[in-house]
């Protein structure tokens, strides 16, 4: 079985750490600046950094679901837009069981990899970005709205920059979904 690290082409790791998104014409926004700061020396992994933390529990089920636990275990780096279980509450009834079955790992490894940009970016570079290729091949539109970073116009960075050994975590309030 591919794992997400074997279907992203190695040029792809450094699409957004160099420049991939567009440039917006605001000014650069400090994280601390906006409240949302998050940083520790000698931290795990991607996986690892989200289950200490306790509120990324149906993140991590479906990471494991769709197989990618060894992806986000792996070297990176990735930018992970990490869905709390109250973004994932929001959802219709039953989606989240349904993407969970065997049968829809697939649609369930698409929508995971929509919330994954491969490259370290933090937030003072995310907030300059217009959009950033995800690992599933699309793109996520950013924007900044009323100081905080928006992707998609629906989910809104709520903490950011949350180290892990191989790439960083932005905390988000709902669960996008690729078109």
């Amino acid at each position: 079985m591919p794992t997400l690290r074997s279907i992203v082409p190695a040029a792809a790791l450094l699409l957004v750490a160099c420049g991939g998104g567009e440039a917006t014409s605001k000014p650069a926004q400090d994280a601390t600046s906006s409240g949302v700061v998050g940083s520790t020396a000698g931290a795990s992994d991607i996986l690892a950094t989200a289950e200490a933390a306790g509120q990324f529990k149906t993140l991590t089920a479906a990471v494991k679901a769709a197989g990618l636990e060894a992806t986000l275990q792996g070297p990176g780096p990735f930018t992970v837009f990490a869905p709390t279980d109250e973004a994932f509450a929001k959802l219709p009834p039953g989606t989240v069981e349904g993407l969970l079955k065997p049968e829809n790992k697939d649609k369930l490894k698409a929508i995971l990899t929509y919330h994954v940009v491969a490259g370290k970016v933090p937030s003072s570079d995310a907030v300059k970005l217009t959009s950033a290729k995800t690992v599933n091949g699309k793109a996520l539109t950013l924007a900044l709205d009323g100081g905080a970073l928006k992707l998609d116009g629906k989910a809104k960075v709520v903490k950011a920059d949350i180290n892990a050994s191989n790439g960083v975590i932005h905390v988000i309030d709902a669960v996008v979904l690729p078109e």
